[in-house]
Order: structure tokens, then C-alpha cells, then sequence
């Protein structure tokens, strides 16, 4: 079966997506083209904004293609007072963002959980609850995720990294604190608490195949998550994995793949939120601008304080560390308009898709 013919589907299947994902020159053209269109039907050309706040990069898990594993001693450890916090947050608020995202390396605690629950509640107060709030703290138990959830959480990124389990277990070590099981078990955890459910993966890991790829894809459609953020894998020197390095795709064919990626799931999944992450700025200075135009409809500046930032690095290489909150919002802003998109200040950008899903609950 041809592009053509594969894109004028109403759903793909595994043999359609390995096509896509192998398509060069003018077919390449072609899915890009028709994703782009997709997305402007049904997302438009607003991209929504997230101010990120990398809350601390105090990790209890080891996984082996992250910068702040827990057992990287290279790395100076730093975790923001709640005033730093809510200073950020305040800073989001008042450029009228509509919306923030509170990251950490995983922490699974009463204290932290305590922590993140009074936060939340401080945010709605300073924000009269006009901020949305996404968390992407990691895996945690039920009761946490609930009250969170009540405390005024709204949206939870939890990536899975890949969904094939024997490579997600060569990714992490095999001690009980790192089980596919456990990942799966906290994403259908967070979609039976209502939450707006993001989820991701790396592109072109060491193991990985495109039969992965493909099968990421179709179960991210299966999950109905409502936002994704996904990029090209970018080894960093204090992992394990930075052993395989020589064996990887370059850098260059990590990020088309990743773009090939979000433009077949906008195909697939069309009104949901896709991010143009950092990673992609990471390998080309265009990389989020690229990711616009093609599928993606979100983005998150960071508004962490300039002088953490150095020491929140999943992967070496990461840009803008040197910016300020001020100095990010700027060089997004003309970067955004460049892409031929808009910037939808004041809106929280709920994902259609997950809108959608609850309008229909109520009949």
C-alpha cells in the first residue's frame, strides 16, 4: 500500500504506521502536509503555553538513560523552597500563561506528597484558580494521585518511555523499584481519577526497533491518552547507556523519526495535545518550531530559576539554561511566530480530546 493510499484511511494499522515511519523525500512531504492540515482543523494554530518549574532533581529511581538517576554523584542536587515555587507560579500567572507544569525527579514519600498537596492549594489561591496545574512527579500510589487531584491538580504527565516491556526492562534495573507493571499500573490510576492523562516516549533508544515505535503509537491510541510529549533519546555521559552510543542513529535521524511520530499520531489521534518538546531544540535550533508546523500544539517555557537550571539535565546539551523566566517567554514568543502559530495567552488549553470525551460522559 502506497503513502497516498495509507493516509486517506480513516485508522491505521501496525504494517500502515512502520510505512509512515519509514517514509522518505516526497512521501515524507506528504505525511507531514497532511498532519499539519489535521492539525489545524482540528487544533488550530494556537499553541499553548505551560510555564515549566523543575521543582527538584532529587531522584529515587536509576534509570539507566537519565541524567539525575539517583546514582550519579557528578550532579549537584537542589530542591526549590515552596516560596521559589510559588514565586514561579505567580510569575506564570501574572504573564497570563493559563497554565504550569510542576516536574521533579520521583519521590515517593509523605512528605513530599504533603508538600505537593499544599502547593497546589497555595497556586489555586495566588491564581483565583485560574492557573492549570500539571504534575509530572512519577509513580505514586493511588491515595496521592487523588489528592492531588482534589487539592487542584488537573492534568498528569507520566511517561511511559517505551511499551515494549522486555526493552523498558533493559532501560531500568531489575531491583522491584522499576516495574513496567507499576508504570502501567499508575497510568490507569490517574485515567480512572479523571485526570487529563499525558504520557511519551524516546526516540531512537539503544534496542529499539521501529516494530517498538509503531507499537508505542497504537498504545498510546489504545491508552485515549489526551497529551503527549515525545523526543528523540539524547544519551547523556553519566548513564549507563551512554555505553551504546556508538551504536545509535545519529541525532539527526533520531529527531525525523520523532517528528514522523507526532505527525502520524495527530493523524491518529487528532484533537488531542502533542508538545514540541526541548529535546527537539536540543538537535536543531529550529527543532520546536518544526514540531508546530507539523503536529505539535503545546509548549513549555521554563520558569525555573536561572540558577538550578544547569542541574536539572535528563540529557547533556539542553538549551536555554542560561535564560531567565523573561528572556525564555521572549525568544518564544518570536520563535512561535515564526512557525505561523499564535500564542492563546489566557487560555488553560485543556486537550479537545479529553473535553470531548467528557461531554459525551454526560449523555
Amino acid at each position: 500500500m502506497t503513502v497516498d493510499e495509507i493516509l486517506n484511511l480513516e485508522k491505521f494499522t501496525f504494517e500502515n504506521i512502520k510505512v509512515l515511519l519509514g517514509s522518505n523525500g516526497e512521501d515524507r512531504t506528504k505525511l507531514f502536509a497532511k498532519s499539519a492540515e489535521i492539525k489545524e482543523k482540528y487544533v488550530q494554530n494556537k499553541v499553548y503555553f505551560r510555564g515549566l518549574i523543575e521543582m527538584s532533581n532529587v531522584c529515587a529511581k536509576d534509570c539507566y538513560y537519565c541524567g539525575i538517576r539517583k546514582s550519579n554523584k557528578n550532579l549537584f542536587r537542589f530542591n526549590l523552597s515552596d516560596d521559589e515555587i510559588i514565586k514561579a507560579a505567580e510569575f506564570a500567572y501574572k504573564k497570563n500563561y493559563g497554565s504550569i507544569v510542576i516536574q521533579s525527579g520521583e519521590i515517593q514519600s509523605q512528605a513530599f506528597a504533603e508538600r505537593i498537596e499544599k502547593l497546589l492549594i497555595k497556586i489555586r489561591e495566588l491564581s483565583e484558580d485560574k492557573l492549570r496545574v500539571t504534575l509530572s512527579c512519577g509513580e505514586q500510589n493511588f491515595e496521592t494521585y487523588k489528592k492531588w487531584k482534589e487539592a487542584g491538580a488537573r492534568r498528569y504527565l507520566l511517561r511511559i518511555e517505551t511499551s515494549n516491556k522486555k526493552l523498558y526492562e533493559k532501560l531500568h534495573p531489575q531491583d522491584g523499584n522499576h516495574l513496567y507493571e507499576k508504570r502501567l499500573e499508575c497510568i490507569y490510576s490517574l485515567k480512572e481519577l479523571g485526570y487529563q492523562l499525558g504520557t511519551g516516549v524516546m526516540v531512537g533508544l539503544p534496542f529499539q526497533t521501529v516494530d517498538d515505535l509503531a507499537g508505542d503509537l497504537l498504545f498510546m491510541k489504545e491508552i485515549d491518552v489526551d497529551m503527549v510529549g515525545l523526543g528523540p533519546y539524547l544519551e547523556h555521559p553519566d548513564t549507563p547507556l551512554y555505553h551504546f552510543k556508538d551504536s545509535l542513529l545519529s541525532k539527526e535521524e533520531r529527531l525525523d523519526l520523532s517528528f514522523k511520530m507526532i505527525a502520524i499520531l495527530r493523524i491518529m489521534m487528532k484533537d488531542i495535545n502533542i508538545a514540541a518538546t526541548t529535546a527537539m531544540q536540543a538537535v536543531d535550533p529550529i527543532g520546536r518550531e518544526k514540531a508546530l508546523k507539523i503536529a505539535a500544539n503545546v509548549i513549555m517555557p521554563n520558569i525555573t530559576p536561572k540558577i538550578y537550571r544547569e542541574n536539572y539535565k535528563l540529557y547533556e546539551n539542553k538549551p536555554c539554561t542560561d535564560e531567565d523566566a523573561e528572556e525564555c517567554q521572549s525568544c518564544l514568543e518570536a520563535r512561535i511566530a515564526m512557525s505561523g502559530n499564535e500564542i492563546a495567552y489566557g487560555e488553560w488549553g485543556d486537550s479537545r480530546h479529553y473535553q470531548k470525551k467528557n461531554e459525551n460522559s454526560l449523555f
